[in-house]
């Protein structure tokens, strides 16, 4: 797509003018906008809405303040402040990141994009708005608002997955972003993407470069970007296990990569075997009769996981738990201080609330 010198000036100008009256001046982060806190921000912001994103940014940054502090927490500490936020390779990049910064930048933040993009979690887009939002840096993002915005400004066909399109799109905002107030450009242009160029319904009427859009032009606003194309998630199956003994209910450190990588969870079982003899060979434990409760989903990026929930009580001694790993009895006097799934959090409620 070729822009004129005059459409360009005129794009920046309009962008940066609608920011200083209407954009998210009050985000935690930029209070101050330190490399660490736009960070811990954009790695929060993969796939998460920003409402969604400002308690956990709290939290975090309250008890870890720095990447000294960060890079110092054990494993467990740093899941726990990130349990119900989902995608927990984030966390775990988020926090090997911060050790390397200490082990190969003596602690300081580094201040190149190739180094940025050397971290676990850090690619192009992260790194570039890191260093314009807290340094002014002069380089292009390209986001899932701005990927937006662009694609309807210059009507671009395709799905922003694609690498064809994704190519089409950087040189886009390579060409609009200024070398000037390029922190205030990039975040008005996520501002821009998450208020008023929204996924569905889009405000145009508040749109300052509505008159240039091409898809607004069209009438086409809501079909650019082209959606994903769609697929049939696969459904797989399981049952986690509620263990209960005097000690309370048996939770299990998960391996540190993969699903749930690190996190402690419920014993899990194939939905297929018998409750009572998987925890005689695999755990150890004698139990009772089961109860089953009502089975229910939780979807991840790449398929859905069915969960039916097996409530058991462990007979005789529950000291030796034959786990191959790390395990704990979590009960009411107990301080879950670690990492959680999202599921695992709800069935603990209800486990919870069913013995008042």
């Amino acid at each position: 797509m070729q822009l004129g010198t005059e459409e360009i000036e005129r794009f920046r100008a309009r962008v940066l003018d609608w920011y200083d009256r209407n954009g998210r001046h009050n985000l935690p982060w930029k209070r101050p906008a330190t490399p660490y806190r736009v960070w811990v921000s954009e790695i929060m912001l993969q796939q998460t809405r920003v409402s969604v994103v400002v308690p956990y940014f709290q939290r975090f940054t309250a008890q870890f303040p720095d990447v000294a502090a960060l890079a110092a927490a054990p494993r467990d500490a740093v899941l726990a402040q990130w349990s119900g936020l989902g995608y927990y390779a984030r966390a775990r990049n988020l926090h090997e990141a911060a050790r390397r910064i200490m082990d190969r930048h003596g602690g300081a933040m580094p201040a190149t994009r190739a180094e940025w993009e050397a971290l676990p979690g850090v690619g192009r887009s992260t790194a570039a708005a890191i260093l314009s939002l807290s340094m002014d840096q002069p380089h292009a993002i390209l986001d899932g608002n701005v990927k937006r915005v662009l694609a309807r400004y210059g009507a671009i066909p395709g799905w922003p997955g694609r690498t064809a399109v994704e190519r089409e799109l950087w040189s886009l905002s390579e060409v609009l972003t200024p070398g000037q107030r390029c922190a205030d450009y990039n975040q008005a242009m996520m501002d821009l993407g998450a208020t008023v160029c929204t996924r569905t319904a889009p405000a145009c009427l508040l749109c300052p470069v509505n008159d240039g859009c091409r898809a607004r032009a069209a009438g086409e606003q809501e079909a650019y970007p082209s959606p994903k194309p769609s697929r049939r998630l696969p459904v797989r199956r399981t049952r986690m296990l509620l263990l209960e003994s005097e000690r309370g209910v048996l939770l299990e450190k998960r391996p540190p990569t993969g699903i749930w990588g690190g996190l402690w969870s419920l014993p899990e079982m194939p939905a297929d075997r018998d409750p009572a003899e998987h925890c005689r060979q695999e755990l150890g434990l004698a139990v009772d009769a089961s109860e089953f409760w009502p089975s229910f989903r939780h979807t991840f990026s790449h398929y859905h996981l069915e969960i039916e929930p097996v409530r058991a009580r462990v007979r005789g001694d529950a000291g030796a738990v034959m786990t191959g790993g790390e395990s704990i009895w979590y009960n009411d006097r107990s301080s879950l201080d670690r990492g959680v799934a999202a599921p695992v959090s709800r069935l603990l409620q209800q486990w919870q609330q069913g013995k008042r």
